[in-house]
């Protein structure tokens, strides 16, 4: 049976770079290395859209926040956390581990955070050293306005950081023109890589910010991993064979081109939401992310087991709910490596799933009205 895999993160790597991944190693400590970080380098300051320094770690995504935290921070900060979702609260988590003070807004899972009530907490609370808050955020399919929050940050002393894990290459993300201190990121989703890197784009404001951290670091270094990075190398021994990999992934993004990136992820978006509403389904995200679309289970659907009916019988692995959404809703990921077909392949693997379960829809429905959407937004790209 052929596998198909359609969750918010590890997501489908291409061949060419899996046969990239499977060159013999170099050693990271050789001029080959160094001309091959080089490239890369500028390939994730494209991928970025910045100016700015953008560090790479060998770890998930997890690792980068961790870092932003340590290298920004000291003991007794104040900061702002927004907790709208399993991965806001995991900021919230990190810097309460380091002793952090947090300061959180709280926003109902489904709904993105007003930028109003930034505002508001950093009038009320003027000692806030960094603002911590998730572009898209994967458990709830919610997508932030992170532009209209970094023209309210940049006015107060505070460092906005953002978790771009999954709209780094997927969803339109400019973090210089959008005031963001320390964007951090991974190479499992967007990339189109196993998980195992890890990147922070690190402004001058954060920079100067980290001179005067107190809390501990060692492997999350930024200041080590920037002394390195002027000769092209790491502070420690890199996974190679993912760098290399990254390398082709990136060059797989600028051939087809950030805009154009940007507009298949917002294509699929649209045609899996059609696809949804034509089987009568409802959507769970009510400011959603163009990377995922998560569907809320109907009455008298075991989610649990219409995950595993999709998986063990059409060979397609969609994600369940995560925390209070456990067996409720499914999570459909559309970034990466995908096309029209794989969006059309999910839709009538959740159509089969859901009438095997005894879902009563037209069979065919989400996928006609994701082929509507589909046709009609490739013909105005011709």
């Amino acid at each position: 049976m052929k596998k198909r895999l359609f969750t918010p993160g590890p997501t489908t790597v291409p061949e060419s770079v899996l046969l990239k991944m499977a060159e013999p190693i170099i050693h990271h400590r050789s001029a080959e290395y160094s001309e091959l970080f080089a490239q890369i380098n500028k390939g994730l300051k494209y991928l970025f859209q910045t100016e700015n320094d953008v560090l790479t770690f060998t770890s998930s995504g997890t690792g980068a926040m961790e870092a932003a935290v340590v290298n920004l921070l000291s003991p007794g900060d104040r900061a702002l956390v927004v907790r709208g979702g399993k991965f806001g609260e995991r900021w919230a988590e990190i810097c309460l581990a380091y002793g952090v003070q947090v300061e959180p807004v709280d926003v109902e899972w489904g709904y993105a955070v007003e930028p109003q009530q930034i505002a508001a907490k950093l009038q009320s609370i003027p000692e806030i050293k960094a603002v911590f808050t998730t572009h898209s955020e994967t458990s709830t399919g919610v997508i932030n306005d992170i532009e209209t929050i970094g023209q309210i940050v940049k006015q107060h002393p505070a460092l906005l950081v953002v978790d771009v894990i999954t709209s780094i290459g997927t969803h339109r993300l400019l973090p210089d023109q959008w005031h963001i201190d320390v964007a951090v990121a991974g190479s499992q989703k967007g990339l189109m890589l196993p998980p195992g890197l890890a990147f922070a784009s690190v402004s001058q404001k954060a920079w100067e910010a980290a001179e005067s951290s107190k809390l501990p670091k060692y492997y999350w270094s930024f200041s080590a991993a920037k002394k390195s990075l002027a000769k092209n190398q790491n502070p420690y021994t890199p996974a190679v064979s993912l760098l290399v990999g990254l390398k082709k992934s990136l060059e797989i993004i600028q051939e087809e081109g950030l805009e154009k990136v940007w507009a298949r992820h917002q294509r699929h978006a649209r045609a899996t939401r059609a696809a949804v509403r034509a089987m009568g389904l409802e959507l769970f995200a009510k400011n959603p992310s163009n990377i995922l679309t998560i569907v809320k289970i109907p009455e008298g659907i075991d989610g649990k087991l219409l995950l595993k009916t999709i998986g063990t019988k059409y060979g397609v692995t969609m994600a369940g709910g995560q925390a209070a959404l456990a067996g409720k809703v499914v999570r459909i990921s559309h970034m990466g490596y995908t096309d029209d077909f794989d969006i059309l392949t999910a839709v009538a693997a959740l159509e089969r799933g859901l009438k095997d379960l005894g879902w009563h829809f037209e069979l065919g429905s989400g996928v006609a009205a994701a082929q509507r959407v589909l046709t009609e937004e490739n013909g105005r790209e011709l």
